[in-house]
Protein backbone atom coordinates (compact mmCIF):
# COMPACT_ATOMS: atom_id res chain seq x y z
CA UNK A 1 0.00 0.00 0.00
CA UNK A 2 1.06 3.46 -1.07
CA UNK A 3 0.43 6.84 1.11
CA UNK A 4 0.63 9.83 -0.18
CA UNK A 5 3.03 11.99 2.32
CA UNK A 6 3.46 14.97 -0.25
CA UNK A 7 -0.04 15.70 -0.50
CA UNK A 8 -1.16 19.07 -0.13
CA UNK A 9 -3.37 19.47 3.41
CA UNK A 10 -4.65 22.91 4.20
CA UNK A 11 -4.93 23.28 7.60
CA UNK A 12 -5.49 27.16 8.05
CA UNK A 13 -8.81 27.25 9.98
CA UNK A 14 -9.08 23.94 11.20
CA UNK A 15 -8.69 24.48 14.69
CA UNK A 16 -4.94 23.44 14.20
CA UNK A 17 -3.01 24.70 17.11
CA UNK A 18 0.08 24.34 14.78
CA UNK A 19 -1.06 26.60 11.98
CA UNK A 20 -4.51 28.46 13.41
CA UNK A 21 -1.88 30.19 16.12
CA UNK A 22 -0.05 31.69 13.08
CA UNK A 23 -3.19 32.67 11.02
CA UNK A 24 -4.53 34.82 13.57
CA UNK A 25 -2.89 37.49 13.08
CA UNK A 26 0.66 36.60 14.57
CA UNK A 27 4.00 34.96 13.91
CA UNK A 28 5.19 32.74 16.45
CA UNK A 29 8.31 33.85 17.97
CA UNK A 30 8.46 30.45 20.76
CA UNK A 31 7.78 32.42 23.88
CA UNK A 32 5.17 31.89 26.22
CA UNK A 33 2.60 33.72 23.82
CA UNK A 34 2.84 34.37 19.90
CA UNK A 35 3.35 38.39 19.44
CA UNK A 36 1.56 40.70 16.58
CA UNK A 37 2.97 40.54 13.08
CA UNK A 38 3.57 43.43 11.47
CA UNK A 39 0.62 42.91 8.78
CA UNK A 40 -1.81 39.73 8.00
CA UNK A 41 0.07 38.77 5.17
CA UNK A 42 2.68 37.69 7.28
CA UNK A 43 0.98 35.31 9.47
CA UNK A 44 -1.02 34.31 6.37
CA UNK A 45 1.69 32.86 4.59
CA UNK A 46 3.92 31.63 7.81
CA UNK A 47 5.30 28.09 8.20
CA UNK A 48 5.08 26.50 11.32
CA UNK A 49 7.77 24.37 12.51
CA UNK A 50 7.31 24.59 15.87
CA UNK A 51 4.50 21.86 17.82
CA UNK A 52 5.47 18.53 17.44
CA UNK A 53 2.40 17.50 15.16
CA UNK A 54 2.65 16.05 11.37
CA UNK A 55 1.14 17.50 8.19
CA UNK A 56 0.09 14.16 6.83
CA UNK A 57 -3.11 12.05 6.93
CA UNK A 58 -3.60 9.75 9.17
CA UNK A 59 -3.53 5.86 8.78
CA UNK A 60 -6.53 5.15 6.42
CA UNK A 61 -7.76 2.23 9.27
CA UNK A 62 -8.02 4.89 11.92
CA UNK A 63 -10.35 6.81 9.07
CA UNK A 64 -12.47 3.74 8.86
CA UNK A 65 -12.53 3.13 12.36
CA UNK A 66 -14.01 7.21 12.87
CA UNK A 67 -15.65 6.82 9.79
CA UNK A 68 -17.85 4.05 10.84
CA UNK A 69 -18.37 5.77 14.58
CA UNK A 70 -19.73 8.85 12.58
CA UNK A 71 -22.13 6.80 10.45
CA UNK A 72 -23.43 5.28 13.64
CA UNK A 73 -24.47 8.34 15.08
CA UNK A 74 -24.84 7.79 18.85
CA UNK A 75 -21.72 9.26 20.76
CA UNK A 76 -22.63 7.97 24.12
CA UNK A 77 -20.04 7.37 27.24
CA UNK A 78 -17.30 4.78 26.18
CA UNK A 79 -16.61 1.55 28.26
CA UNK A 80 -15.30 -1.51 28.90
CA UNK A 81 -11.29 -0.15 27.35
CA UNK A 82 -10.34 -3.89 27.11
CA UNK A 83 -9.84 -3.91 23.83
CA UNK A 84 -8.08 -0.40 24.19
CA UNK A 85 -5.73 -2.27 26.47
CA UNK A 86 -4.80 -5.75 24.83
CA UNK A 87 -3.95 -3.16 21.63
CA UNK A 88 -1.28 -1.18 23.19
CA UNK A 89 -0.26 -4.50 24.73
CA UNK A 90 0.06 -6.25 21.17
CA UNK A 91 1.13 -3.36 19.93
CA UNK A 92 4.45 -2.70 21.71
CA UNK A 93 5.19 -6.69 21.48
CA UNK A 94 4.55 -6.63 17.91
CA UNK A 95 7.16 -3.74 17.57
CA UNK A 96 9.19 -3.58 20.63
CA UNK A 97 9.66 -6.86 22.43
CA UNK A 98 7.44 -5.98 25.13
CA UNK A 99 4.35 -8.09 26.64
CA UNK A 100 3.13 -6.01 29.42
CA UNK A 101 -0.26 -7.26 31.05
CA UNK A 102 -2.83 -5.30 29.77
CA UNK A 103 -4.26 -4.69 33.38
CA UNK A 104 -1.36 -2.62 33.97
CA UNK A 105 -2.18 -0.18 31.79
CA UNK A 106 -4.25 3.20 33.07
CA UNK A 107 -5.69 5.09 30.44
CA UNK A 108 -4.67 8.94 30.69
CA UNK A 109 -5.59 11.98 28.84
CA UNK A 110 -2.30 12.34 27.11
CA UNK A 111 1.16 11.79 28.77
CA UNK A 112 1.62 15.38 30.55
CA UNK A 113 -1.41 14.78 31.80
CA UNK A 114 -0.61 11.05 33.36
CA UNK A 115 2.96 12.78 34.36
CA UNK A 116 0.54 15.17 36.58
CA UNK A 117 -1.56 12.79 38.33
CA UNK A 118 1.27 10.41 38.82
CA UNK A 119 3.40 13.02 40.60
CA UNK A 120 0.34 14.13 42.50
CA UNK A 121 -0.13 10.52 43.49
CA UNK A 122 3.57 9.65 44.66
CA UNK A 123 5.06 12.93 45.97
CA UNK A 124 4.18 15.89 48.19
CA UNK A 125 4.77 19.87 47.24
CA UNK A 126 7.79 20.60 47.43
CA UNK A 127 9.44 17.37 46.30
CA UNK A 128 12.10 17.54 43.66
CA UNK A 129 11.80 16.13 40.45
CA UNK A 130 15.06 15.88 38.21
CA UNK A 131 15.23 16.06 34.30
CA UNK A 132 17.84 15.68 32.10
CA UNK A 133 18.33 18.94 30.09
CA UNK A 134 18.04 20.21 27.73
CA UNK A 135 14.60 18.59 28.08
CA UNK A 136 10.78 18.55 26.73
CA UNK A 137 9.14 22.26 28.00
CA UNK A 138 6.18 20.57 28.79
CA UNK A 139 7.52 19.05 31.65
CA UNK A 140 8.56 21.91 33.50
CA UNK A 141 5.27 23.62 32.85
CA UNK A 142 3.95 20.45 34.64
CA UNK A 143 6.03 20.45 37.58
CA UNK A 144 5.76 23.78 38.49
CA UNK A 145 1.72 23.54 37.89
CA UNK A 146 1.89 20.91 40.58
CA UNK A 147 3.98 22.84 43.41
CA UNK A 148 6.95 20.41 42.89
CA UNK A 149 10.66 21.43 42.24
CA UNK A 150 12.29 21.29 38.60
CA UNK A 151 15.86 20.16 38.75
CA UNK A 152 17.63 20.10 35.33
CA UNK A 153 20.50 17.89 35.30
CA UNK A 154 22.31 19.29 32.52
CA UNK A 155 23.67 16.49 29.59
CA UNK A 156 26.94 16.04 28.03
CA UNK A 157 27.08 16.74 24.33
CA UNK A 158 29.70 14.46 22.77
CA UNK A 159 30.65 13.85 18.86
CA UNK A 160 27.40 15.61 18.01
CA UNK A 161 25.10 13.68 20.36
CA UNK A 162 23.72 14.24 24.06
CA UNK A 163 25.01 11.75 26.99
CA UNK A 164 23.75 11.28 30.43
CA UNK A 165 25.88 12.95 33.08
CA UNK A 166 25.42 10.19 36.10
CA UNK A 167 27.78 12.16 38.16
CA UNK A 168 25.36 15.56 37.12
CA UNK A 169 22.38 13.23 38.83
CA UNK A 170 23.94 12.08 41.67
CA UNK A 171 25.41 15.89 42.20
CA UNK A 172 21.75 17.32 41.82
CA UNK A 173 20.56 14.70 44.07
CA UNK A 174 19.20 15.96 47.87
CA UNK A 175 16.46 14.42 50.61
CA UNK A 176 13.81 16.15 48.98
CA UNK A 177 14.45 14.43 45.84
CA UNK A 178 11.57 12.03 44.82
CA UNK A 179 11.11 11.33 41.27
CA UNK A 180 13.49 11.08 37.71
CA UNK A 181 11.45 11.27 34.63
CA UNK A 182 13.47 9.94 31.75
CA UNK A 183 12.36 11.07 28.28
CA UNK A 184 13.06 7.48 25.96
CA UNK A 185 13.81 8.92 22.80
CA UNK A 186 15.06 12.13 23.84
CA UNK A 187 12.89 15.03 23.12
CA UNK A 188 14.83 17.56 21.85
CA UNK A 189 17.81 15.89 20.29
CA UNK A 190 17.14 12.86 19.20
CA UNK A 191 18.66 10.49 21.32
CA UNK A 192 17.76 6.85 21.56
CA UNK A 193 19.10 5.43 25.07
CA UNK A 194 21.87 2.60 24.82
CA UNK A 195 20.54 -0.17 27.06
CA UNK A 196 23.71 0.82 29.58
CA UNK A 197 22.60 4.70 29.78
CA UNK A 198 18.88 3.24 30.89
CA UNK A 199 20.32 0.47 33.23
CA UNK A 200 22.47 3.29 34.94
CA UNK A 201 19.14 5.81 35.23
CA UNK A 202 17.39 3.42 36.86
CA UNK A 203 19.77 1.50 39.19
CA UNK A 204 20.08 5.05 40.41
CA UNK A 205 16.59 5.58 40.96
CA UNK A 206 17.02 2.07 42.72
CA UNK A 207 19.56 2.91 45.26
CA UNK A 208 18.13 6.22 46.40
CA UNK A 209 15.26 4.98 46.51
CA UNK A 210 13.20 7.39 43.44
CA UNK A 211 10.41 6.57 41.37
CA UNK A 212 11.44 6.64 37.51
CA UNK A 213 9.01 8.08 34.81
CA UNK A 214 9.56 6.44 31.40
CA UNK A 215 8.34 8.99 28.57
CA UNK A 216 8.78 6.53 25.69
CA UNK A 217 5.98 8.10 23.28
CA UNK A 218 8.52 8.90 20.44
CA UNK A 219 9.60 5.57 21.06
CA UNK A 220 7.67 4.42 17.45
CA UNK A 221 9.49 7.33 15.57
CA UNK A 222 13.09 5.48 15.66
CA UNK A 223 15.26 5.56 12.19
CA UNK A 224 16.88 2.34 10.95
CA UNK A 225 20.19 3.22 12.52
CA UNK A 226 18.88 2.68 16.40
CA UNK A 227 16.67 0.44 18.48
CA UNK A 228 14.18 1.69 21.14
CA UNK A 229 14.57 -0.93 24.20
CA UNK A 230 11.94 -0.03 26.85
CA UNK A 231 12.70 0.26 29.84
CA UNK A 232 10.85 -2.28 31.44
CA UNK A 233 13.37 -4.26 29.42
CA UNK A 234 16.40 -2.52 29.65
CA UNK A 235 15.89 -2.64 33.51
CA UNK A 236 13.83 -4.84 34.64
CA UNK A 237 14.89 -4.54 38.47
CA UNK A 238 13.35 -1.26 38.34
CA UNK A 239 9.61 -2.17 37.59
CA UNK A 240 8.63 -1.95 41.36
CA UNK A 241 9.24 1.51 40.92
CA UNK A 242 8.84 2.46 37.12
CA UNK A 243 5.82 4.36 35.26
CA UNK A 244 6.28 3.97 31.84
CA UNK A 245 3.94 6.23 29.63
CA UNK A 246 3.35 5.49 26.12
CA UNK A 247 0.54 6.97 23.53
CA UNK A 248 -0.19 6.25 19.59
CA UNK A 249 -0.65 9.86 19.37
CA UNK A 250 2.92 11.08 18.29
CA UNK A 251 3.37 7.57 16.07
CA UNK A 252 0.09 8.40 13.94
CA UNK A 253 -0.68 12.31 14.29
CA UNK A 254 -3.46 11.88 16.85
CA UNK A 255 -2.24 14.08 18.89
CA UNK A 256 -5.69 15.66 19.20
CA UNK A 257 -6.76 12.45 20.95
CA UNK A 258 -6.02 13.40 23.89
CA UNK A 259 -4.94 9.80 24.99
CA UNK A 260 -2.26 7.75 26.28
CA UNK A 261 -1.34 4.95 29.29
CA UNK A 262 0.44 4.53 31.98
CA UNK A 263 1.84 1.54 32.66
CA UNK A 264 2.52 0.41 35.85
CA UNK A 265 3.27 -3.77 37.24
CA UNK A 266 3.31 -2.24 41.01
CA UNK A 267 -0.03 -2.79 42.28
CA UNK A 268 0.23 -0.42 45.02
CA UNK A 269 1.58 2.49 43.17
CA UNK A 270 -0.97 1.77 39.94
CA UNK A 271 -3.76 1.78 42.62
CA UNK A 272 -2.16 5.42 44.07
CA UNK A 273 -2.11 6.93 40.27
CA UNK A 274 -5.90 5.48 39.61
CA UNK A 275 -7.23 7.25 42.76
CA UNK A 276 -5.82 10.53 41.30
CA UNK A 277 -7.08 9.74 38.14
CA UNK A 278 -10.55 9.21 40.32
CA UNK A 279 -10.45 12.17 42.18
CA UNK A 280 -10.07 14.33 39.28
CA UNK A 281 -12.74 13.20 37.30
CA UNK A 282 -11.05 11.21 34.87
CA UNK A 283 -12.12 7.81 34.30
CA UNK A 284 -14.01 7.89 31.75
CA UNK A 285 -11.90 8.38 28.15
CA UNK A 286 -13.27 10.11 25.06
CA UNK A 287 -14.81 8.24 22.82
CA UNK A 288 -13.28 9.61 19.40
CA UNK A 289 -10.17 9.44 21.16
CA UNK A 290 -9.99 5.69 22.51
CA UNK A 291 -11.45 4.58 18.94
CA UNK A 292 -8.92 6.11 16.65
CA UNK A 293 -5.68 5.15 18.65
CA UNK A 294 -7.25 1.51 19.32
CA UNK A 295 -7.22 1.71 15.46
CA UNK A 296 -4.01 2.53 15.05
CA UNK A 297 -2.03 0.25 17.07
CA UNK A 298 -4.69 -2.34 15.21
CA UNK A 299 -3.79 -1.48 11.62
CA UNK A 300 -1.36 1.48 11.44
CA UNK A 301 1.97 -1.17 10.88
CA UNK A 302 2.09 -0.41 7.19
CA UNK A 303 1.58 3.61 7.42
CA UNK A 304 4.49 3.82 9.87
CA UNK A 305 6.71 1.33 7.83
CA UNK A 306 6.40 4.05 5.12
CA UNK A 307 6.25 7.15 7.00
CA UNK A 308 9.55 6.46 9.03
CA UNK A 309 11.80 6.43 5.60
CA UNK A 310 9.97 9.71 4.51
CA UNK A 311 10.96 11.64 7.88
CA UNK A 312 14.20 9.85 7.57
CA UNK A 313 14.82 11.95 3.98
CA UNK A 314 13.55 14.95 5.52
CA UNK A 315 15.75 14.62 8.55
CA UNK A 316 18.88 14.09 6.38
CA UNK A 317 17.53 16.76 3.69
CA UNK A 318 17.08 19.45 6.94
CA UNK A 319 20.26 19.09 8.38
CA UNK A 320 22.38 19.12 5.24
CA UNK A 321 20.43 22.05 3.57
CA UNK A 322 20.52 24.18 7.26
CA UNK A 323 24.24 23.88 7.10
CA UNK A 324 24.08 25.68 4.08
CA UNK A 325 21.43 27.89 4.56
CA UNK A 326 22.55 29.55 8.18
CA UNK A 327 26.52 29.45 8.21
CA UNK A 328 27.39 28.21 11.56
CA UNK A 329 24.42 26.43 12.27
CA UNK A 330 24.14 23.08 12.78
CA UNK A 331 21.76 19.72 13.59
CA UNK A 332 22.33 17.60 16.12
CA UNK A 333 21.89 13.98 14.35
CA UNK A 334 18.84 12.66 15.48
CA UNK A 335 18.01 8.98 15.72
CA UNK A 336 14.09 9.01 16.62
CA UNK A 337 11.64 12.23 16.19
CA UNK A 338 10.74 14.35 13.28
CA UNK A 339 12.31 17.69 15.52
CA UNK A 340 15.75 18.94 14.31
CA UNK A 341 17.44 20.23 17.18
CA UNK A 342 19.97 22.81 15.73
CA UNK A 343 22.92 24.47 17.33
CA UNK A 344 23.51 28.85 16.12
CA UNK A 345 26.12 29.07 18.11
CA UNK A 346 28.83 29.20 15.39
CA UNK A 347 26.65 32.44 13.88
CA UNK A 348 28.20 34.42 16.30
CA UNK A 349 24.31 36.05 16.57
CA UNK A 350 22.93 36.94 19.36
CA UNK A 351 19.59 35.50 19.96
CA UNK A 352 17.59 38.11 19.32
CA UNK A 353 18.92 38.62 16.35
CA UNK A 354 18.71 34.80 14.90
CA UNK A 355 15.30 34.81 16.39
CA UNK A 356 13.98 37.83 14.69
CA UNK A 357 15.68 36.41 11.15
CA UNK A 358 13.78 33.14 11.41
CA UNK A 359 10.30 34.56 12.58
CA UNK A 360 10.32 37.60 10.91
CA UNK A 361 12.01 37.54 7.85
CA UNK A 362 11.62 34.01 6.86
CA UNK A 363 8.70 33.86 8.64
CA UNK A 364 8.83 30.44 10.67
CA UNK A 365 7.49 29.41 13.57
CA UNK A 366 10.11 27.48 15.82
CA UNK A 367 10.33 26.26 19.54
CA UNK A 368 13.25 28.20 20.78
CA UNK A 369 15.91 26.07 22.55
CA UNK A 370 15.53 28.15 26.35
CA UNK A 371 13.00 27.30 26.64
CA UNK A 372 13.82 23.46 27.08
CA UNK A 373 15.92 24.51 29.76
CA UNK A 374 20.38 24.31 31.06
CA UNK A 375 22.09 23.35 27.50
CA UNK A 376 19.11 24.80 25.31
CA UNK A 377 20.44 28.41 25.14
CA UNK A 378 21.93 28.68 21.48
CA UNK A 379 19.40 25.86 20.14
CA UNK A 380 16.39 25.85 18.26
CA UNK A 381 13.97 23.25 17.67
CA UNK A 382 12.36 22.46 14.08
CA UNK A 383 9.65 19.93 13.69
CA UNK A 384 10.05 18.71 9.82
CA UNK A 385 7.53 16.36 9.81
CA UNK A 386 5.73 18.06 6.54
CA UNK A 387 5.51 17.97 2.65
CA UNK A 388 9.37 17.98 1.05
CA UNK A 389 7.98 20.83 -1.13
CA UNK A 390 6.99 22.52 2.09
CA UNK A 391 9.96 21.90 4.10
CA UNK A 392 11.95 23.42 0.83
CA UNK A 393 9.95 26.48 0.88
CA UNK A 394 11.33 26.93 4.05
CA UNK A 395 14.94 26.36 3.77
CA UNK A 396 14.78 28.74 1.15
CA UNK A 397 13.37 31.30 3.12
CA UNK A 398 16.02 30.51 6.22
CA UNK A 399 18.67 31.13 3.63
CA UNK A 400 17.03 34.03 2.01
CA UNK A 401 17.06 35.45 5.88
CA UNK A 402 20.96 34.90 6.69
CA UNK A 403 22.32 35.25 3.09
CA UNK A 404 24.47 37.73 4.45
CA UNK A 405 26.64 35.36 6.64
CA UNK A 406 27.44 33.36 3.66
Amino acid sequence: MKFDFDRVIDLRNTHSAKWDRMEAGTVWRGKEAPVKSTGSTEALDAIPMWVADMDFNVPPPVTAALQAEVDRSVFGYYDTNQSWREAACAWLERRHGWSPDPDWLSTTPGVVSAIGLILQALSEPGDEVMVFSPAYHAFRYIIEANDRVLRNVPMIVEQGRSRIDMQALADMLTPRGKVVILCSPHNPGGRVWEVDEIRAVAEFCRENDLYLISDEIHCDLVYPEARHVPTALAAPGVMDRLITCVSATKSFNLAGAHVSAAVISNPEIKKKVDARMGASGLMSQNRFGMIATEAAWRGGDAWLDALIPYLQANRDHFASRIARAVPGSRAMHLEATYLGWVDFTGTGLEMEDYMERITQRARIGVSPGPQFGTGGEKWMRFNFAMRRALLDEALDRLETAFSDLG
